[in-house]
């Protein structure tokens, strides 16, 4: 109401309709919107990957309540773009020493001699737990001097509450 009786006020000015904050609020809305989302699939990510660790899920706040700027907003969807990126490259890269250790484990049991003193842990293979895969030697000393080897999985976590899992 006020741009309209400026406008009667002067004539020889050219009158522009404001571009300010409705233009900042779509801005602001879409920013909200892609952060919200980013949020959701660093969440989604490290839900996926729970035993793994490493993956930090958690979003810090923004300096306190107030209303972010365009900028501000950029920079948090960038840094939650750039944290997603590096969830999925650790996530891949614990992913590929898993597998690795789970063929290792496979080649153990295959050959317990040809794997003497190996120990592979649950949590090396991507599973929860305490219990454990070692190539030892069966009947102790006797079992070693005469090569009788084997894989022992090991029961898991000697603690009646669970503390391992």
């Amino acid at each position: 109401m006020a741009e309209l009786l400026l406008k009667d006020l002067n004539p020889g000015v050219a009158w522009a309709p404001r571009t300010g904050p409705t233009d900042d609020r779509a801005a602001r809305r879409a920013l909200r919107i892609q952060i919200a989302r980013m949020e959701r699939e660093l969440s989604e990510l490290f839900a996926a990957s729970f035993p793994r660790r490493g993956i930090g899920w958690t979003v810090g706040a923004g300096g306190g309540p107030r209303i972010l700027g365009l900028a501000e907003l950029e920079r948090i969807r960038d840094d939650l773009a750039d944290r997603i990126a590096r969830a999925r490259v650790e996530i891949d890269r614990q992913s590929e020493t898993e597998e690795r250790n789970r063929a290792l484990v496979e080649r153990m049991i295959a050959d317990p001699a040809g794997h003497r003193w190996v120990r592979v842990r649950s949590e090396d293979v991507g599973e929860r737990g305490c219990r454990h895969w070692h190539s030892r030697p069966r009947w102790g000393l006797l079992g070693m001097l005469a090569g009788w080897w084997r894989v022992k999985l090991s029961s898991g976590c000697p603690l009646a509450c669970g503390a391992c899992s």
